[in-house]
């Protein structure tokens, strides 16, 4: 499979490429960061050399950009799988929050996904299969102390993703909103998870690519997952 994933340089991105270029499939990965995103691709190549893995870096929070990365993907193929994970978690409450934050928020953790999947999405209905992966979070379901503009974007992606899912039906283009708890990645700084109170991004990662490989009558449209003893 074809498999274009976006903020791949590390946390639940990198991990869900690991899992797909353990299995031998075709990689197109971006991220904003150059060096970390090229090391991702080196490290992954060097472990997985059946893997065919492809990267450049892009700032997706940008539209011109965003647009420029779903065309570079198309230059190689036309996604099979489409994990939209480009992300930023920015805490803060709505009523002193920076000014910005709201626009800065929804560019990352919304424009991102609607311009790349914009930009291949002709495609993969012309194919008339696929399946797109929306990184949403429980904050997409449930509002809460400090969340204030991320959790506006995130419950804003999740809005995009179920409008996508509808019109996507008569395509065989199956959309799935994945909502993760607390995950250990850099956004929990120096958290000391020695007590594995938190998740792992491979957990993340099994279970985007089981719903990937399910019969095509079959679409997982929600991932909830959280800690064993619930949200911090």
């Amino acid at each position: 499979m074809n498999v274009v994933i976006t903020g791949a340089s590390k946390g639940i991105g990198k991990a869900i490429a690991e899992i797909f270029a353990a299995y031998g499939h075709h990689l197109f990965l971006c991220s904003r960061g150059e060096v970390a995103l090229y090391k991702t691709m080196e490290e992954l190549m060097t472990k997985y050399p059946a893997a065919i893995i492809k990267a450049k870096p892009f700032d997706l929070s940008r539209k011109e950009e965003a647009k420029a990365f779903g065309a570079w993907c198309l230059e190689y193929c036309v996604p099979d799988v489409l994990v939209n994970n480009a992300g930023l978690f920015e805490p803060g409450s709505v009523h002193n929050e920076p000014e910005g934050t709201l626009e800065s928020q929804l560019a990352v953790n919304l424009h991102s996904a609607y311009h790349v999947t914009r930009s291949v999405l002709p495609w993969m209905m012309e194919k008339r299969s696929g399946h797109i992966f929306n990184m949403c979070s429980i904050a997409s379901l449930d509002a809460y102390a400090n969340g204030g503009a991320y959790s506006i974007s995130k419950f804003a992606l999740y809005g995009f993703s179920k409008n996508l899912r509808q019109e996507m039906k008569p395509y065989n283009i199956k959309v799935t909103a994945v909502h993760p708890g607390a995950v250990m990645t850099d956004s929990w700084g120096d958290f000391d998870n020695s007590q594995q109170r938190i998740m792992e991004a491979a957990d993340i990662a099994k279970l985007v690519y089981a719903a990937s490989h399910l019969s095509p009558q079959a679409c997982v449209e929600d991932i909830v997952v959280r800690p064993q003893l619930g949200d911090l």
